[in-house]
């Protein structure tokens, strides 16, 4: 009964600004899980540490911190990516299943993957979640960019942040360049955090 109650509480206890302590219990992501499951709908991660011909438009001011020394693996499998190595520009957005924003802003972000193509990349990272709640969010809401897991919260706990959903923005030398925590991103945002924080601009 008790578990039951907890269930029922989770929706009303995500807040404008975000999800914090909300996973399923039953988060771990298996090796036979994944065997067992269906195609993913996310695109895979072998491009995500290559260079990309060309570089932003405007390039922004010196400074930014690095990305942490973290390796992820991807959704649908293959090498591990280590951020560090991950080229800039870049967005990467912190989501889960069971996060109500997340769900409303992933969309947004896979217009912003499609909109920049060739300038930006886009990835998400998927915390604590169950592998069929994450491809079902992906399949439902059409999200094709790269998705590596983070089932420890390492990422999020290596940047001293403790709600999701949250958008981290990396430059063209990999360094971030802004953390966003704010809630619910839509196209219109996006394009000012992208504009303001890594000198891209965003087609509408």
């Amino acid at each position: 009964m008790r578990k039951r109650l907890v269930a029922l509480l989770v929706p009303a206890l995500l807040t404008v600004a975000g999800c914090t302590d909300a996973g399923p219990e039953n988060a771990p992501i298996t090796r036979d899980e994944a065997a067992q499951s269906r195609p993913s709908p996310f695109a895979d991660c072998s491009g995500l540490t290559t260079d990309r011909p060309s570089a932003p438009p405007a390039a922004p001011a010196p400074g930014g911190t690095p990305l942490p020394e973290l390796t992820l693996t991807c959704f649908t499998g293959g090498a591990p990516v280590e951020l560090q190595q991950l080229k800039g520009p870049a967005v990467i957005n912190l989501w889960a299943s069971w996060c109500a924003p997340c769900r409303a802003e992933l969309p947004a972000f896979q217009r912003l993957s499609e909109r920049t193509e060739g300038q930006l990349t886009v990835v998400g990272v998927n915390m604590r979640d169950t592998r069929s709640g994450a491809q079902s969010i992906g399949e439902d809401f059409g999200v094709r960019f790269p998705s590596l897991i983070d089932q420890g919260e390492a990422l999020q706990r290596a940047l001293g942040r403790n709600a999701i959903p949250m958008t981290v923005l990396i430059d063209a030398n990999s360094r971030i360049r802004h953390v966003d925590v704010s809630g619910a991103l839509d196209d219109a945002r996006l394009a000012e955090l992208v504009r303001v924080h890594l000198g891209v601009a965003v087609p509408e």
